[in-house]
C-alpha cells in the first residue's frame, strides 16, 4: 500500500511502514492526521455548516488544517490561556470540533498494516505498535479535551480509539502457481492478525442475494487487482488450503476471517493452494462465479466489487463453496449443518450431527441443548457449526469440520447466548434484523480430525410435529435430506417455503450429478453402521418467538444421549 493513510467511504487503513507517530506531538502535527481532517471538514460542511464556517474562518481547507495542526501542537504543551490564537477565542466550539472528529474517526472501520520484509519474524512488534498507537491517540484526545473544557475528567473509558484490528503482512518469496496466475504473485500474504474484541462493525449490506454459478471463463483472465490494493488471507478450510485474495476496501471481511478460518503458516503457503477466491474484483460484471481449472486442478471463485458484498456471508460462503466442490471430487459429502460431540458426567458420549439450510434451527437446537443439559453435560466439543463433511474410511462414516469459528445469526438465539464469548467475538450490525456474530468455536486440531457419528437428523423448521423422529427406511429418509425443504425467514433472498438440493446451495446444488452417488454411498454406510437417522422439529420457520419446538427437540436429543 503506497498511502500513509488510506480512506475510502467508512474504511481507514493506517500504513505503519510509512507513517507512525511515536508521541502525541507527532500525532497531532502529522500530515496523516491532516489527511483525515480534510475528510472530516468535507463531512462537516454538509452536516454542520455553522461549525464548519467557524472552523474554516474564511480560509481554504488546507490552510485550516495547518492552523489546526499548529494550535493542537501548542495545546499539547501549553495551557489555553498562554496561547494567542483565533480558535481559543471560543474553546467550547473548538472542543465541539475535537469531539466531532474523534467520534467521526471511531465511526470508521479502522485497521493498521505492518509489512514484514520476509516471513518468520516475531509477530509481537506489530501488536505492540498498534497498541501504542491506540494509547497515543486516546491520550492526545483526552489532553485536548481536558484543556479545552478547563477541568480534568472524573470518568475514563478505555475505548478502542486507534484501530479495530491490525495485520502483519509479507511478500512471499516463492509463488507456487504457474504463470497463468502471475497477477497474484506480488500480493501481500497476511501472516498475523490482531483483533480488538469485542469488535463491533457496521456494514451497508446485511443479507446475501444471488447464487454462486459456474462460469466457463477463468476469472483470473480479467482480474484487475495489484500488489498495492489487494491482500491475501491464506485459509486452512478443513484439510484444504484456500487463498482468499481481497480488495482493501473490504478489509473488514478480510480480517474477520481470522475468527472463522485457521490462518495458514508461511511454510504452508509455499504449497499450491486447492482453491483461490478473488473477492471484490473491479470487473463491472456484478457476478459471483466459480471456475474449475482442469489443467492446474484448482478452483477459482470470483466476486465482483459491489457495495452489497460487504456482507461477510459472501466471502465466507464462496470459500466454503470452493471447499465443497473440491471435496466432492475426492468423494467426500459436504454437510450444511452442525456437528458436536457431547460428553456427560456419567461418561456417555455421542456425536450429534444436524443438517439443514440457513434458518432451519441447527445452531439454535444445539444452544438449547447446552442450556437444557447444563447439569448433566460435562463437555461439548464443536466439530462444525455451518459446514462440514462426511467421508468413509474402512466402512465407517466420519465427520470433519471446516471452520474454527461460527458465523451465527443473533436474532434466533436466546438473549444471553451470544455474549458468553463476546470478549473474543466480532459483531456485525447488532442493532438490525439478521445481525450476526463470528465467535471462535473449536481448535483446528479438533475440526480437522475424524469424528464418529451417532445421530444424523434433518432440521425441519416447517412442520408442526414436536421432538424427534427416527426413520429406518433409507428410501424414505434420503428424499427428505435431498429435497432440502425449509421455511425461509428472509435472511437471504428467499421468503416462505423453499427447497434446496441437499439443503446446500454451496457446491452440492451446483454439481448434483457428482453429489448424488456420494449421498447414496454415505446413507447406505450410515444405515449399515446403525446410526440414528431422522428429523428434529424446530418450528423456527413458523414463529420466530416460539421456542417450544427448539426446546422439545433439545429435550429429545438429550434423552438420546442419556440412553447411551
Amino acid at each position: 500500500m503506497k498511502e500513509k493513510l488510506y480512506l475510502q467511504d467508512n474504511v481507514a487503513i493506517m500504513n505503519f511502514d510509512l507513517a507512525y507517530p511515536s508521541n502525541m506531538e507527532e500525532l497531532v502535527g502529522s500530515k496523516t492526521l491532516g489527511t483525515f481532517v480534510v475528510k472530516y471538514l468535507k463531512y462537516l460542511e454538509a452536516r454542520d455548516p455553522e461549525l464548519y464556517s467557524w472552523i474554516t474562518n474564511g480560509y481554504s481547507v488546507n490552510e485550516t488544517c495547518k492552523s489546526l495542526s499548529k494550535v493542537f501542537r501548542q495545546l499539547m504543551v501549553m495551557s489555553p490561556d498562554e496561547i494567542d490564537d483565533y480558535y481559543l477565542t471560543d474553546s467550547k466550539k473548538l472542543l465541539e470540533f475535537v469531539e466531532g472528529i474523534y467520534n467521526y474517526w471511531k465511526s470508521h472501520q479502522r485497521f493498521s498494516i505492518t509489512r514484514q520484509r520476509y516471513s518468520g519474524k516475531n509477530a509481537t512488534p506489530f501488536v505492540m505498535a498498534d497498541s501504542t498507537f491506540n494509547t497515543t491517540l486516546r491520550s492526545a484526545y483526552r489532553r485536548l479535551e481536558q484543556k479545552l473544557q478547563g477541568r480534568k475528567n472524573g470518568v475514563f473509558r478505555q475505548l478502542q480509539a486507534g484501530t479495530n484490528a491490525a495485520i502483519s503482512a509479507y511478500r512471499p518469496r516463492n509463488f507456487p502457481l504457474s504463470e497463468k496466475y502471475e497477477k497474484l504473485s506480488g500480493i501481500s500474504m497476511i501472516e498475523s492478525v490482531m483483533l480488538r474484541t469485542p469488535m463491533i462493525l457496521s456494514t451497508k449490506s446485511n443479507k446475501r442475494t444471488g447464487m454462486f454459478e459456474e462460469t466457463k471463463k477463468n476469472p483470473i483472465e480479467y482480474f484487475t487487482g495489484d500488489k498495492d490494493t489487494w491482500f491475501c488471507y491464506p485459509a486452512k478450510v478443513g484439510n484444504l488450503l484456500i487463498n482468499i485474495y481481497f480488495h482493501r476496501d473490504f478489509m473488514c471481511s478480510g480480517v474477520s476471517l481470522a475468527n472463522l478460518f485457521e490462518l495458514a503458516s508461511a511454510e504452508e503457503c509455499c504449497e499450491k493452494p486447492d482453491a483461490i477466491v478473488l473477492f471484490a474484483n473491479e470487473d463491472n460484471k456484478d457476478e459471483t462465479v466459480f471456475y474449475y481449472d482442469e489443467e492446474e486442478e484448482i478452483y477459482v471463485g470470483s466476486i465482483s466489487y459491489n457495495e452489497k458484498v460487504e456482507y461477510f456471508g459472501y466471502m465466507k460462503k464462496m470459500t466454503l463453496t470452493l471447499h465443497n466442490l473440491a471435496m466432492m471430487r475426492r468423494g467426500w459429502l459436504p454437510i450444511h449443518g452442525a456437528f458436536i460431540n457431547i460428553t456427560l458426567y456419567d461418561g456417555k458420549r455421542k456425536g450429534i450431527m444436524l443438517m439443514g439450510d440457513s434458518g432451519a434451527g441447527k445452531s439454535e437446537s444445539i444452544e438449547a441443548l447446552k442450556a437444557l443439559g447444563n447439569d448433566v453435560i460435562k463437555d461439548i466439543e464443536v466439530v462444525f457449526d455451518d459446514m462440514g463433511t462426511i467421508h468413509i474410511e474402512d466402512g465407517v462414516p466420519y465427520g470433519q469440520g471446516t471452520e474454527i469459528g461460527a458465523f451465527i445469526r443473533l436474532d434466533d438465539l436466546d438473549p444471553g447466548t451470544p455474549y458468553r464469548d463476546m470478549d473474543r467475538s466480532i459483531f456485525f450490525n447488532p442493532d438490525v434484523l439478521n445481525a450476526r456474530v463470528i465467535t471462535p468455536a473449536a481448535p483446528y486440531s479438533v475440526i480437522s480430525k475424524n469424528h464418529e457419528i451417532d445421530l444424523f437428523c434433518y432440521a425441519n423448521n416447517y412442520d408442526k410435529d414436536l421432538g424427534m423422529r427416527k426413520i429406518d427406511d433409507m428410501e424414505e429418509a434420503k428424499p427428505i435430506f435431498v429435497e432440502g425443504k425449509r421455511m425461509a425467514k428472509g435472511t437471504t433472498q428467499e421468503v416462505g417455503l423453499s427447497t434446496t438440493y441437499f439443503a446446500n446451495p454451496f457446491g452440492p446444488m451446483q454439481e448434483q450429478d457428482v453429489c448424488d452417488p456420494i449421498i447414496n454411498e454415505v446413507f447406505d454406510c450410515l444405515k449399515a453402521n446403525g446410526i440414528y437417522i431422522g428429523e428434529i422439529f424446530t418450528h423456527l420457520g413458523l414463529d420466530r418467538n416460539d421456542r417450544d419446538g427448539i426446546n422439545v427437540a433439545a429435550q429429545k436429543l438429550l434423552e438420546f444421549i442419556q440412553e447411551g
